[in-house]
């Protein structure tokens, strides 16, 4: 009698997960360290979930060589298959998305949230493109509000505590916006571009256009546009730390200011933000770190309970 190969354990697919984080962002890898152990490891499950969804639906390895795809939508229903199984608590024998499988069922991780996620990579699959500043947000929602969602789903915040997943939801756009502003030409490399069309038109470009040296500074104008942006989320954000553990508001402080440096450094390029990639050093990430230190222990200060700024974008159901 033959037996069935012994399926892996729990520490097998994290350790896996921490491969794939430290692959695939070294910001995340380097902020995630500062989590408590359980939190740590759940947050390299949820990521290596993430990362292995994006990387199938765009034809990546970890976040890099991102090609034109001709079976974008068989990858999607695969996609959504392996997820459906996952949440359903069955054992999928892919690595991450067992780590959905394992996340979700030790933090009751609301499965409309991993419905979201999915719905972006649809959205890119359908080739989908935003008119307005409005869809733009809209997209980055699908596309990172909703783990910011699910981080702090992660860090052991109640799925009904709406005011501290709105915060979460402004870092993720935060972050999205900053990937934008980054990956501008590589986008377009693939034929992509998530610049809103009326913000082109103001500019007078378009995406066959804008990326000629002769218009790099009408682009640039939009670049420091969308790290503006990211800025205005990022500083929302800050006000959710009094709602977290220290050690959850020292990873979340620090990756806001390691990855926030990303839109920041674009703007500050202009029209050569797009000559080499964008990146934090080694050195900038521990400076905030030791920076980050000191806001997580005055976070109630420095955060003090402040309504929401009602002019930013508001997550659905909100």
């Amino acid at each position: 009698m033959t037996r069935s190969p012994a399926l892996p354990g729990r520490d097998a697919i994290v350790a896996t997960a921490h491969e794939s984080i430290v692959r695939g962002s070294r910001s995340f890898a380097t902020a995630s360290r500062l989590f408590a152990r359980p939190t740590r490891e759940r947050s390299w499950l949820l990521y290596a979930w993430c990362r292995a969804c994006d990387d199938l639906a765009d034809g990546q390895d970890h976040g890099h060589g991102m090609r034109v795809l001709d079976d974008a939508q068989e990858r999607l229903t695969r996609l959504r298959a392996m997820t459906e199984a996952a949440l359903a608590g069955h054992w999928v024998g892919d690595p991450a998305f067992d780590a959905l499988r394992l996340v979700a069922a030790e933090t009751r991780l609301p499965h409309h949230m991993a419905h979201d996620l999915i719905t972006g990579f649809q959205m890119d699959a359908d080739d989908w493109r935003p008119t307005t500043q409005d869809d733009l947000i809209r997209y980055c929602y699908h596309v990172a509000g909703v783990v910011g969602c699910m981080m702090v789903v992660v860090m052991g915040v109640a799925p009904d505590d709406h005011a501290t997943l709105d915060r979460a939801c402004d870092l993720g756009l935060a972050f999205q916006l900053a990937n934008i502003a980054r990956d501008v030409g590589e986008d377009a490399g693939v034929g992509r571009c998530y610049l809103p069309t009326d913000w082109l038109a103001e500019q007078a470009l378009s995406p066959a256009t804008m990326m000629a040296p002769e218009y790099r500074d009408r682009l640039a104008v939009l670049g420091g546009r969308l790290g503006d942006l990211a800025a205005r989320y990022e500083a929302s954000a800050r006000f959710g730390a009094p709602a977290l553990d220290f050690r959850s508001a020292w990873a979340v402080l620090a990756a806001a200011g390691i990855y926030g440096g990303i839109g920041r450094e674009v703007a500050r390029r202009g029209g050569a933000a797009w000559d080499r990639r964008v990146t934090t050093s080694g050195r900038e990430k521990l400076g905030w770190i030791i920076r980050s230190w000191g806001e997580a222990r005055a976070r109630a200060t420095l955060y003090p309970p402040t309504p929401r700024d009602p002019t930013l974008w508001r997550r659905p159901g909100r």
